[in-house]
């Protein structure tokens, strides 16, 4: 039996009220106020268990805490949308200050505010691979897919999975071909993707995914799997990254540190806690799922939860080589504060 998607389930009938939904929600966070005093932090968010330690962070109070540590009361608010770009104009309005979001739209991100806002990366979120499944028994690889078949993920072209999948296609297809399977993709939000998919349903016959909807997916017979970013990647990455401005920084210097402290903490005790990890997930998204099946998903050996980017190099060089960014970092020092700059990262 195939779990639950999510604890608010998103059936394939609601995909355009869930969009509308979601366009409610980011028009509201633009148009909410932008200035503020130290100790307000306004988190955005997406779905699925890479944002675990978020989760974290909200059901132990982690920020707070270290908040008052440093002497402040911080006041954390929550928010929740799909896709990098949505995250990306919340952030350059005003509405949030913090993002998270994939290495690829955080590092065009980068490029386009350098001298102005100047988004750089706070931490990883942890490395977990994102796979491409499919219920189309005739999809083995990427040259299998016709125009018939449609991929989901979360925003065209700029998300995470878009540019992905664009790296495999060049891969696949040959130089300067990134863009051979644009034009089979469409947005939607990995708990409606993932519902439309296990449908039947010609609607979405691919779904360019992440934990833990991949992992609910492929428990499905009729869905396998193709590739996983790992293959794409040539190994482990960090896929999904927390950021801000420069100025929010400068400004909220205790308050950045009580986030960057909290991070730290809640990975570490995520790697040493499985079970409770895996129980705060459920309690923190409402979740139906079993949590043996959540504890399954953290516990995958390609699963770890740091604080250090890796692999997201690879997006810059790629990001560059298309034309996507402007100007190529020298590495990956370049689109990320100093907090991490002492670590191993890549």
């Amino acid at each position: 039996m195939v779990p639950n998607v999510v604890a608010r389930p998103h059936r394939p009938s609601r995909l355009k009220g869930l969009s509308f939904a979601l366009l409610a929600a980011a028009s509201a966070l633009l148009a909410a106020p932008a200035a503020h005093a130290e100790g307000r932090l306004r988190i955005v968010e997406q779905f699925g268990t890479v944002y675990l330690p978020l989760h974290v962070l909200r059901d132990q109070k982690l920020i707070e805490k270290h908040g008052k540590a440093a002497g402040i009361d911080i006041a954390v608010e929550w928010t929740k949308l799909s896709g990098g770009a949505a995250i990306n104009d919340a952030l350059l309005a005003g509405a949030v200050d913090i993002g998270a979001a994939g290495a690829g739209p955080v590092i065009v991100l980068w490029d386009r505010t350098r001298g102005t806002a100047d988004v750089k990366v706070i931490a990883a979120l942890g490395e977990q691979p994102n796979y491409l499944i499919t219920s189309n028994p005739n999809i083995k690889t990427l040259k299998d897919f016709t125009k018939a078949d449609k991929i989901a993920l979360p925003a065209v072209v700029v998300s995470q999975q878009s540019r992905l999948l664009q790296i495999a296609a060049e891969k696949e297809f040959g130089e300067g071909k990134y863009n051979a399977l644009d034009d089979i993709t469409v947005s939607l939000p990995h708990p409606d993707a993932t519902a439309a998919l296990l449908s039947g349903s010609n609607a979405i016959t691919a779904h360019f995914s992440n934990p833990p909807f991949q992992e609910q997916a492929l428990q499905n017979p009729k869905v396998h799997k193709v590739l996983s970013s790992y293959d794409i990647m040539g190994g482990r990455i960090t896929p999904t990254l927390l950021y801000a401005t420069s100025k929010f920084r400068k400004d909220n210097p205790k308050t950045f540190k009580a986030l960057f402290d909290a991070l730290t903490e809640a990975s570490q005790w995520i790697e040493s806690h499985k079970a409770e990890a895996a129980a705060t997930y459920i309690r923190v998204e409402q979740s139906k799922l079993d949590p043996a099946f959540v504890r399954s998903v953290i516990d995958n050996p390609d699963v770890s939860f740091t604080t250090t980017p890796q692999g997201t190099y690879k997006y810059a060089a790629f990001l560059a080589r298309i034309g996507a960014i402007k100007t190529k970092p020298a590495s990956w020092k370049d689109y990320t504060f100093e907090d991490l700059h002492s670590r191993p990262g890549s």
